[in-house]
């Protein structure tokens, strides 16, 4: 993730990171486990992931288009959900696989085929190589 972060940084994009923007989630999580009382530390736990549930949202709304790193068995159910808000809202999404491994319902596709079909569907595509990342970069800014 670092990888690409710093490549699209490199290329000019403007990248907003939903595990960074939670950065401050971190601590709270932390401070949450340590509450003794069960029903008090998962109500607690509830509040922190609605936060950050929220700042994901606000953060795809308000950015010119969503890039996803798509590697892994199955494309992330968070990432997955991001995707699709991103397509509903009407944003261009971009996608990353570099995993060799076959994670499509078919060969007909990259990842499962709801996920490519948002990406494309808005106008985007999936790169699987890393150089390739440079394809997006003479397109509207991230």
């Amino acid at each position: 993730m670092e990888k690409i972060e710093c490549r699209l940084l490199d290329l000019g994009f403007i990248v907003i990171n939903p595990w960074k923007i939670s950065a401050t989630e971190g601590k709270e999580i932390e401070e949450a486990n340590n509450i003794e009382d069960l029903y008090y530390r998962l109500k607690r736990l509830h509040e922190i992931n609605l936060k950050i549930g929220k700042n994901n949202e606000n953060a795809i709304k308000n950015c010119d288009n969503v890039f996803a790193i798509l590697d892994g068995v199955d494309v992330d159910s968070g990432t997955a959900s991001e995707i699709g808000f991103g397509y509903g809202i009407g944003k261009k999404i971009y996608g990353y696989r570099g995993d060799f491994r076959l994670s499509a319902d078919n060969l007909g596709s990259i990842v499962n085929l709801q996920v490519q079909y948002w990406i494309e569907s808005s106008g985007g595509f999936i790169v699987t190589n890393f150089e390739d990342i440079k394809k997006i970069s003479n397109l509207n800014k991230l």
